[in-house]
């Protein structure tokens, strides 16, 4: 209930709708494809954050890193409002959300080897047996971010439910991305990753390389 009421009042300034209309792209005809060039009048590497929440990572690495392009994916309305009013008004070039399923984004939506990199941090548990069948990472999904990564990409991940990351980790070793000791960017710089982190809480992340092109 505080998110629904900060997101409303967030929502009632008068900038905050403009902001997000900045921010956010929209399907053109009900059809939605990740079209670089267009979204974002570039063709630099991509970089996308799935489950972007309200956008503390995204904003900064996107500012940080003004020569790559970034997109925030949020599925949950409410939470997608808050973010698009929050990257509009960071006024980057370089950033622009969307409110959708990642899974549907990325099995669907996003052409063979055009990602740079993927951020998945925290996402859902779902801690429940009967709803796990909801959990973001499946063998398809993984399947699918292997086929998007371009040669070299990256795929960062982190979680701190210990049983869920033991899932995700056995899925992607059993593909041909090789697990990198490069540190995982998120990790620290997310709502919850500080949170966690404060508390004391294990974080289980690791980073992924798809091998460069011969």
């Amino acid at each position: 209930m505080a998110r629904l009421r900060k997101a409303a009042k967030l929502w009632r300034r008068p900038q905050s709708p403009i902001a997000a209309g900045w921010a956010e792209v929209q399907a053109a005809d009900g059809i939605f494809a990740v079209n670089p060039a267009v979204i974002f009048g570039s063709c630099a590497p991509l970089e996308i954050e799935l489950g972007a929440g309200t956008g503390d990572f995204i904003i900064a690495r996107a500012a940080e890193f003004p020569e790559r392009n970034f997109l925030a994916i949020e599925s949950s309305g409410v939470v997608a409002r808050m973010l698009a009013v929050r990257c509009g008004r960071a006024q980057l070039r370089n950033l622009r959300v969307v409110r959708m399923d990642g899974r549907t984004l990325v099995n669907l939506m996003i052409g063979h080897e055009s990602v740079s990199a993927y951020h998945v941090y925290f996402p859902d548990p779902w801690p429940k047996e009967r709803h796990h069948k909801r959990r973001l990472f499946t063998p398809y999904l993984v399947a699918n971010l292997q086929r998007t990564l371009a040669p070299g990409g990256a795929l960062y991940v982190a979680t701190d439910v210990g049983d869920y990351a033991g899932e995700i980790f056995a899925m992607l070793d059993a593909t041909a991305l090789v697990c990198s000791a490069e540190q995982v960017p998120g990790c620290a710089k997310t709502a919850f990753g500080r949170k966690f982190a404060a508390s004391g809480k294990a974080i289980h992340a690791r980073a992924y390389r798809k091998s460069p092109a011969p």
